[in-house]
């Protein structure tokens, strides 16, 4: 179990500031330790990481993930969806609205017109009965009861964090279901390669790639009009390494609508499913690096654009544009664009996942 000692974990976190109760249910910290001493705290409320500890180019040790400080601020605070997983659906579903079998159902409408990352209380606000399985693995699990949040079909779910040796953090997602239903994982976390501090230091200068010839446009409202286009010749394209700040405010009208990068990229892939590259962040002070493999087959880029300053752990803030979440995930939207990949799972079927961040180093 995680140590009970301020002093004994890198982070700073104490366990007992996330303990309670909360319909029945108990909540915690849990501390994944690999055997070169870095480590990763997370809650079994909403599956949210607290923080991941690793070096950096003079092995320095920081915090390269936006966390909240204790259980209070997990369940009310100003980022409902800060570094947590995320359920039913991540992302949005045009009006809240989709057909399967013939029928229509509604979802809540939680971000102005639309559905967002699973309505007013998603994965994100639930308690995960946890099992920590050694050191370095975690595995939570939730039942999503038909017809939470309007959704059809119950929902079995388990997602597995392991903390390895190499500094990767893998997660691997199962889902199962007794009725078609659509669903969509995926974990919101907000990184920032710098370490956390008061303030965050913005990703203006930090470096990116991500391995995507083509994104998804959006209407005003992050809705994809469902037009797949190059990344070429806009400030999409990262296929070369770019500082993320060189044209997060270009004169063009996607970068408006989000307000900076807030858009899905169709990752390049050999075959459906398989595990291979996605992205690439160098923050060139700390020298440290970020790269993320997925099976799935959309990555959202987000740069933080709605960030306002507020707390979290250890004293550190998060303003404006102070991380970056890769949310690795199916297309925004998919059930209502039926040429998108597939999003729909029938009894009998297992939704799998595996996303993997992978920490090191350049000197």
């Amino acid at each position: 179990m995680a140590n009970t000692t301020e002093n004994a974990n890198l982070c700073g976190l104490k366990r007992e500031d996330f303990q309670t109760t909360i319909n029945g249910k108990k909540t915690d910290l849990y501390i994944l330790r690999n055997r070169k001493g870095y480590e990763v705290a997370i809650s079994n409320y909403g599956g949210a990481i607290c923080a991941i500890m690793v070096p950096d180019k003079d092995g320095n040790v920081g915090n390269v993930i936006q966390g909240h400080a204790n259980i209070q601020q997990l369940m009310s605070g100003n980022e409902p969806y800060l570094s947590t997983l995320i359920g039913r659906w991540g992302n949005r579903i045009c009006k809240g609205t989709f057909i399967l079998n013939g029928k229509e159902y509604q979802v809540a409408l939680n971000d102005g017109p639309n559905h967002l990352h699973g309505g007013l209380k998603g994965f994100n606000a639930k308690v995960w009965d946890a099992r920590q399985m050694g050191p370095r693995s975690l595995a939570l699990h939730r039942v999503s009861s038909y017809g939470e949040e309007g959704y059809t079909g119950e929902l079995d779910v388990t997602v597995e964090f392991t903390f390895t040796d190499n500094n990767e953090l893998v997660l691997e997602y199962l889902a199962t279901t007794n009725k078609k239903t659509v669903v969509n994982l995926t974990h919101h976390a907000f990184f920032s390669l710098a370490g956390t501090a008061d303030p965050t230091p913005t990703v203006d200068d930090l470096v990116c790639e991500i391995n995507a010839d083509f994104y998804l446009p959006t209407d005003a409202t992050a809705i994809p009009t469902g037009e797949i286009l190059k990344v070429e010749g806009t400030p999409f394209d990262f296929r070369q390494p770019k500082a993320i700040g060189k044209e997060i405010d270009a004169d063009n009208e996607q970068i408006k609508f989000g307000k900076g990068y807030d858009h899905n990229y169709v990752l390049n892939k050999q075959e459906e499913g398989e595990l291979s590259f996605a992205v690439r962040l160098t923050e060139p002070k700390s020298g440290r690096t970020l790269e993320c493999y997925t099976t799935e087959p959309g990555m959202q880029l987000y740069t933080g654009n709605y960030l306002n300053g507020y707390k979290g752990a250890n004293g550190a803030t998060f303003p404006r544009r102070s991380a970056v979440c890769l949310e690795a995930q199916h297309f925004p939207d998919s059930p209502n664009r039926p040429y998108f990949p597939s999003v729909i799972l029938n009894p009998g079927e297992r939704y799998k996942q595996k996303t993997i961040y992978k920490f090191g180093v350049v000197k």
